[in-house]
């Protein structure tokens, strides 16, 4: 029972932790704005086959679901940037924003990820998979 009770402690913590977001959220219309600037990076976490469906403009692909994910965005992007992050939905990319702000990275996270986006009848970019 004392071992059921620490492991459910534990997940409160590490629950509590992710909760405490390190980045901040902004709707299609913020996230327009933001990526308008030039200076600002925008990067799209999803895999390289939804990237091909169609992406916004400028957007970097890294596929939060590799295992080098850290390791590629720390090699490509800089700390010294704002980064616009999105995914399909939003979920991936505040998963990938909590660990890059961890990195040092300061990142603004799509609310409802490309979904919304393309719902706002916001441009995207096609091109063929690169498989």
């Amino acid at each position: 029972m004392k071992k059921i009770f620490v492991c459910l402690l534990a997940m409160l913590g590490l629950n509590t932790a992710w909760g405490q977001q390190a980045f901040e959220d902004t709707d299609v219309n913020g996230f327009a704005e933001l990526i308008a600037d030039d200076d600002v990076v925008v990067l799209d976490v999803r895999t390289d086959s939804e990237y091909a469906e169609g992406h916004i403009e400028r957007a970097i692909n890294i596929d939060f679901k590799k295992d080098d994910f850290i390791e590629k965005a720390k090699a490509t992007l800089s700390t010294d940037r704002t980064i616009a992050i999105y995914c399909r939905s939003g979920r991936r990319s505040a998963g990938a924003a909590y660990l890059l702000s961890n990195e040092g990275f300061k990142l603004i996270n799509l609310k409802g990820g490309i979904i919304a986006w393309t719902e706002a009848q916001k441009p995207v970019v096609t091109q063929p998979d690169k498989k």
